[in-house]
């Protein structure tokens, strides 16, 4: 699984049908590793309340980010902190619903997934083949 941040995608407004003009996305993946983020995921974030930085995850490379998911008291989505380091700020219900919205790539990883629906700046995608 990578972990990659895109930006400027509309390259300054030239293209209109982006769906957003920054995202983060989780690329070529295997079932495999999408039923171990979602263990983490429920383990440490969901249950636990704890942080959890994506990149520091062994099945998981950083291509060009880190991100830190943290459980707020809002849903503010993701935003960076520098050009390689972004963070995820959301509800722990907001992420119980992402724990749901990956279980079915845990048999099929096929398709794609915006994980996170919040509205936010940068949005959070899932897709294997990296488009949407």
């Amino acid at each position: 699984m990578k972990l990659e941040y895109l930006y400027n995608l509309s390259e300054n407004g030239k293209y209109k049908d982006v769906p957003a003009d920054e995202l983060v996305r989780l690329i070529e993946f295997e079932n495999d590793e999408i039923i171990q983020f979602r263990e983490i995921l429920m383990t440490t974030v969901i249950n636990e309340g704890k942080t959890l930085n994506l990149s520091e995850l062994d099945f998981i490379e950083a291509i060009n980010c880190e991100l830190t998911l943290f459980v707020t008291s809002e849903n503010k989505g993701i935003s960076t902190i520098d050009r390689n380091n972004l963070i995820c700020e959301l509800r722990k219900e907001e992420y119980e619903d992402m724990f749901h919205l990956l279980e079915p790539f845990c048999k099929d990883p096929n398709g794609y997934q915006w994980l996170c629906t919040t509205e936010t700046p940068i949005e959070f995608l899932l897709s294997p083949g990296g488009g949407w």
